[in-house]
């Protein structure tokens, strides 16, 4: 009989932890970002805005 490759499943316990830990990361920054990806893909390319002064208003 094969002896366990302890080295191997807790290697496979950590990466399951950072893996949990980048959802829940992703999770909570996740609507904030999820958001303009979704338009890009749907929307025509727009041109950029004009340039404005420094006090905002256009020149």
């Amino acid at each position: 009989m094969a002896k366990p490759n302890y080295g191997f499943e807790k290697r496979q316990r950590e990466l399951e932890k950072k893996r949990k830990k980048a959802e829940k990361a992703m999770k909570k920054s996740g609507p904030q970002d999820q958001e303009p990806e979704q338009p890009q893909a749907d929307a025509p390319a727009v041109a950029p805005a004009e340039s404005t002064g420094q006090d905002g208003a256009k020149a």
